[in-house]
């Protein structure tokens, strides 16, 4: 395939005139059209559109009535659909705070289902890669729990973990702690954090406790702002911490409800682009009609792009998918669109160390390309040098 008369994202962060060329499911060159050869003749003409990777989601729960903690693999092939059809071609689902047993089976299950994808001719499968999955429970506060059952909360445990990440057969590549609950948080970090990135998520640690954590070597925060104390200039908390701590990456809801535009505006002039990671944190409403739906075992109900939980009205994750996530971004929120797409694409490639596949159109790597025009509504979606949409 080559794909025409578009402006294609660059490493660098700019958009230049080009075309790119895929063949056997891989981008083969980039550039002017003297410069690309492939054995494909398949043309797609993208006139007046941007062209960029295909966006990354790195967490969220799920979508068009399913969600990841279904455990089915029906549930992870419809999500993974839905989600390549706008523009998501890699995912890397979040769980909730459940029983220990029934997370090492939807482990098990996401295990078998990536298994079976790898099977696939290259072309054939119109479905987001599933390259991951983000803990956010169990090992989180009551204080913080936010839309998880507390009656699932544990303190943190590396025997428990590592039975997750053998479930998960190499999958899990995100798991969520308040450090506060275990004197030995940093323990349990120093212990795993060799195997899988410990992220700080539904905590109410002081700027201390957030500290320490991250000195242990915790290098990411799950939906900073959300679930944890507020930032103030007295107590600066996790915000603080995750500022002070430049190793760290930090993930933002920004679908327009979960954080003030000019929150999201200071957080990229306080952390800097390269540390923020776009996620959507959907859940099983996104994609549907509003009305009554459930995460977690909780009832939530979706009313006016809001999904709150219907015992206490709590935010309940978000109703909105990433690509519609970086459009209020840039569109509503002042943020650039280069900025923009780095943060959907490159950072969540690199924070889930799969940047040598995905994330940029570059040869060599994944030819998952997608269209949007000056408007940044969506023109088409190629997974794998096929067009999908």
């Amino acid at each position: 395939m080559i794909i025409r008369n578009v402006k294609v994202y660059t490493e660098d962060k700019r958009f230049v005139d080009g075309e790119i060329a895929i063949q056997d499911g891989r981008i083969e060159s980039v550039g002017p059209s003297a410069d690309l050869v492939t054995g494909d003749d398949t043309i797609l003409d993208g006139e007046g559109c941007y062209a960029l990777p295909g966006l990354i989601d790195i967490h969220f729960h799920g979508c068009k009535g399913y969600d990841f903690c279904d455990g089915t693999q029906e549930a992870i092939r419809k999500i993974a659909e839905y989600e390549a059809s706008i523009g998501v071609t890699a995912i890397s689902p979040a769980t909730m705070t459940l029983p220990v047993n029934e997370l090492e089976e939807i482990l098990a299950v996401a295990a078998n289902y990536r298994k079976e994808a790898k099977k696939k001719a290259i072309g054939t499968d119109g479905a987001a890669d599933l390259v991951g999955v983000n803990m956010e429970g169990p090992f989180i506060s009551e204080e913080k729990k936010g839309a998880q059952d507390e009656r699932n909360i544990i303190t943190c445990d590396s025997d428990i973990c590592q039975r997750f990440l053998d479930a998960s057969e190499g999958l899990v590549k995100f798991v969520g702690i308040a450090p506060e609950r275990n004197e030995d948080a940093s323990e349990f970090i120093r212990k795993m954090k060799d195997q899988v990135h410990i992220s700080l998520a539904h905590t109410n640690a002081d700027y201390d406790t957030a500290m320490a954590a991250f000195d242990a070597g915790a290098d990411h925060a799950v939906h900073l702002y959300n679930a944890m104390p507020a930032f103030t200039h007295r107590k600066p908390g996790v915000v603080g911490a995750v500022s002070d701590s430049t190793h760290v990456n930090a993930e933002m809801i920004c679908d327009g409800i979960h954080i003030h535009p000019s929150v999201v505006r200071a957080t990229f002039k306080m952390l800097g682009a390269h540390r923020i990671v776009l996620i959507s944190d959907s859940m099983r409403a996104t994609g549907m009609p509003e009305g009554q739906y459930t995460l977690g075992g909780l009832d939530v109900n979706v009313a006016d792009g809001r999904a709150t939980l219907v015992s206490n009205g709590a935010l309940a994750g978000s109703a909105t998918n990433l690509m519609e996530c970086m459009k209020t971004v840039v569109q509503k929120m002042g943020i650039s669109l280069e900025t923009a797409v780095a943060c959907a694409t490159m950072n969540p490639a690199k924070c889930l160390g799969i940047y040598d596949a995905y994330g940029s159109l570059t040869p060599g790597k994944k030819g998952n390309v997608v269209l949007l025009d000056k408007e940044l509504n969506l023109k088409a979606v190629v997974k794998d040098g096929v067009r999908i949409r």
